[in-house]
């Protein structure tokens, strides 16, 4: 990149005089403006560790809004602190060809509305010029219609196949998690193998839950099973022992869950304390230490499907994805702390990396219109591209990219993850 670190700090000014070094600044380098970086009512911003070299250019300003708190945060957290530890790596480098890199995270507390809220609050008052996140399907879902009429890129870290589909209602919009088709398929192959025909669903009533439930029905019949039981609760539950004793009254071979980490360890726990004897599948929401701390001794058995990072030293030397999946895993948990990887982070890596890699690319003097449209078009020309969940290469047609081979099936066995058989 070739640029040097900086910031700029301005104190014990009035914002007159911020609003004038602003608008110098744009006419004077024909650069893209980002405002100053007060942060006003609750819910402020977090933004990653500071340089201390000056700027010479105007900051290139990425928002997220992410669940930080909320039902969500397992998942949020290492998102947030993925993109710090980049934002942090990429300014301490010199930034983005003298661009320093600015992310302005937003917690949206695992709610839909205020994470809409927040999403036009990036949008029209801190002027970014791409979106990485939300954390959760229901809340991706949500902000599409808001980033589709504001024309902000936005890049998922959700795994809902709605969030990119129908593609030509999602032009602003990609995503880099595996998909919830891609994940359901994965699980019914491996039921195939073991010959399983039979099976009970239990899912959260959530946006990811409930777009899981429907792949679920629809698909299982191609692949010889059948649908015997179908439960459903709702996120924040305490227990599911009233729906598990209705599965147990069943012929019922295997149960899904269809849930991020918290409801599905309440789901194996309960299933322990009723003696259910069949084997518990889960969803790519559970891909983190958060369940297994959970769900204790209960965890040990669980099958699901995941991304190669969490099984790093069985991915094959020449795989394209492992020197990536080793970096990350090294940097984070240089940071913060061993064991503590997994897969949403990754999902955020991969998302900012698709961003900053169009930022590398922009040139000089574009308006923001301009350069969100760039970013947009360029994200869309990866090709590829080999990321913590997977080798993309996007296209007009396909806003995840995702090559096949991405996914594979994981069990946990004495509290860690080993490759299901």
């Amino acid at each position: 990149m070739n640029a040097r670190r900086y910031r700029v700090e301005v104190k014990n000014f009035s914002k007159w005089i911020l609003v004038l070094l602003a608008v110098v600044a744009l006419v004077s380098v024909g650069l893209i403006a980002c405002g100053n970086d007060e942060e006003k009512e609750t819910g402020q911003a977090t933004t990653a560790p500071p340089t201390t070299a000056a700027p010479s250019k105007a900051a290139y300003k990425v928002g997220a809004v992410l669940s930080v708190t909320g039902a969500a945060s397992n998942l949020g957290v290492p998102e947030k602190n993925t993109a710090e530890m980049m934002a942090a790596q990429i300014n301490s480098a010199g930034g983005i060809n003298g661009h320093e890199l600015k992310v302005i995270i937003y917690d949206d507390e695992s709610n839909p509305d205020k994470c809409t809220t927040l999403t036009t609050r990036l949008i029209e008052q801190d002027n970014v010029l791409a979106i990485v996140g939300p954390t959760t399907s229901g809340n991706s879902l949500a902000i599409i219609e808001t980033v589709t009429n504001a024309k902000v890129p936005n890049v998922s870290c959700a795994a809902s196949i709605k969030i990119v589909t129908p593609v030509e209602e999602r032009y602003w919009v990609f995503k880099t998690p595996q998909t919830d088709k891609e994940a359901v398929t994965e699980i019914y192959r491996f039921m195939q193998k073991k010959g399983i025909t039979k099976v009970a669903l239990i899912t959260d009533t959530s946006g990811f839950g409930s777009g899981g439930r429907a792949i679920l029905q629809s698909d299982a019949a191609q692949y010889g099973i059948a649908i015997v039981d179908d439960q459903t609760f709702n996120s924040g539950d305490p227990s599911m022992e009233a729906q598990l004793s209705h599965i147990k009254g069943t012929d019922a071979e295997a149960v899904i869950c269809w849930a991020t980490d918290k409801e599905s360890a309440t789901v194996a726990r309960d299933m322990k304390t009723l003696k259910m004897a069949i084997p518990l599948y889960c969803s790519h929401g559970i891909a983190n230490k958060a369940f297994i701390d959970q769900a204790g001794d209960a965890a040990n058995g669980v099958i699901f499907p995941a991304g190669k990072l969490l099984i790093i030293d069985s991915v094959p030397d020449d795989d394209p994805q492992k020197p990536v999946l080793v970096k990350y895993k090294s940097d984070y948990e240089s940071k913060y702390g061993e064991g503590t990887i997994n897969t949403f982070g990754g999902h955020m890596f991969d998302a900012l990396s698709m961003v900053v890699m169009a930022l590398e690319k922009m040139p000089e003097g574009l308006s923001t219109a301009q350069a969100r449209q760039f970013i947009r078009d360029e994200i869309e020309k990866i090709e590829n591209f080999a990321g913590t969940g997977g080798v993309f290469t996007m296209s007009p047609q396909d806003h995840l990219g995702m090559q096949p081979g991405s996914l594979g099936m994981i069990e946990i066995v004495d509290g860690q993850w080993t490759q299901a058989d």
